[in-house]
């Protein structure tokens, strides 16, 4: 009798260990550390101003620039194959704070809610502007929609107009933080770029936007103080970042200089943020970089920029933002132009690599990636 206990006992604590193995291993495929991804450039998405989200259920959703009266998205298992999630907000109606021109989202996963930051015309317009963008937040219970404005209003209101919003959440601090840039729309800035520009009959006149930031509230009903600029377009010519930030206006595509598409984020002690310069609908919109030890600033420009640019069978490289994928490693996500289709604008991935020294670079030449760890069970031999 003690015989048969003992060995039943051997076996429930045998059963027991299998068991308590199998559900680490179980637990270890669930919490995301196995994964199977594969992509080629570009991506099968017709999108300006992606946006890419791993969200809490597994799953990648990317959202952006595509429709008229709101967004669509599309998710992926495998950021190879994509299946439609339709549209995910709708904007425009009579009774919401925004009109048209639904641009540049950006959805932020917080406290099991799912939060869409984006910008669009403003209906209250009483000096009827050409250029009315404020930027809203919109907020859900799936990354697949649908959105509902948080607010019947702007985020806020200032007296120019805003697009490109991209948040930073310091988790250390419990603060938030907004970046957005200010459009070029009846911002004339002098420069020795327009100044050269003028003396050569080319423009009467040089447009610039800048980013700026500021802290938010929490409940985003508002910001915290005014904001503050952090970057803009040189203003002499001898400065290194002058010739590829006015390439638009050198190349007399337009008569504006671009600062806008910021995306922020830290490694260590230090802010990263990208921003996109020149035309957003040109050949020459380009990717760079600045950093800084504080969230507001000061920036101070790389001196290797331009980080992304066209190069190959791609133009118009811009409007990025940056996801860490399971292997740990960084990725650039951004929009491009084909030269067969310079009108679509398409979805690239591309790594991005911080050296030892801090030095940001984006390898575009890197035309596909497949990236995997695939959870086994060792079943044994006979």
């Amino acid at each position: 009798m003690k015989k048969i206990t003992f060995l039943s006992l051997m076996l429930i604590l045998l059963a027991s260990c299998i068991g308590c193995q199998w559900n680490k291993k179980l637990s270890s495929f669930i919490n995301g550390e196995n994964y199977n991804l594969s992509w080629s450039n570009p991506l099968p998405l017709k999108f300006g101003d992606p946006f890419l989200l791993h969200a809490s259920d597994g799953r990648y959703y990317m959202y952006g620039t595509s429709l008229e009266d709101g967004f669509e998205a599309y998710v992926s298992d495998s950021l190879s194959n994509w299946e439609p999630c339709g549209k995910v907000y709708q904007g425009g109606g009579s009774e919401q704070w925004n009109v048209n021109c639904f641009w540049a989202p950006e959805v932020y996963e917080r406290d099991g809610k799912y939060y869409m930051f984006f910008s669009a015309n403003y209906k209250e317009n009483p000096t009827n502007e050409g250029e009315n963008f404020k930027i809203g937040v919109a907020v859900s219970d799936s990354p697949a929609g649908p959105f509902k404005d948080l607010y019947d209003r702007p985020v806020f209101n200032p007296e120019y107009p805003i697009i490109d919003a991209n948040v930073y959440f310091d988790n250390e601090t419990g603060r938030c933080y907004l970046y957005f840039s200010r459009c070029c729309y009846k911002h004339s800035v002098e420069s020795e770029i327009a100044d050269s520009l003028k003396a050569a009959g080319v423009f009467d006149n040089i447009e610039e936007s800048w980013v700026y930031g500021v802290e938010m509230k929490p409940d985003f009903s508002g910001v915290i103080g005014e904001p503050q600029l952090l970057l803009c377009p040189p203003k002499k010519l001898n400065d290194a970042q002058a010739e590829w930030e006015s390439r638009s206006a050198t190349h007399r595509e337009v008569n504006r200089r671009w600062t806008e598409g910021s995306y922020i984020f830290r490694e260590g002690d230090t802010y990263y943020i990208m921003y996109s310069a020149n035309h957003y609908g040109g050949e020459y919109y380009a990717v760079g970089y600045a950093t800084s030890k504080n969230p507001l600033g000061p920036f101070k420009k790389a001196a290797n920029n331009p980080v992304l640019q066209k190069g190959g069978d791609v133009l118009g490289t811009g409007h990025c933002m940056v996801i860490t994928l399971p292997d740990e490693e960084r990725y650039c996500v951004y929009h491009g132009r084909m030269k067969e289709n310079p009108e679509e604008r398409v979805v690239l991935i591309s790594p991005l690599e911080i050296d030892e020294d801090g030095v940001l670079t984006v390898n575009s030449s890197v035309t596909s990636m497949h990236k995997s760890k695939v959870f086994e069970i060792n079943a044994g031999t006979k």
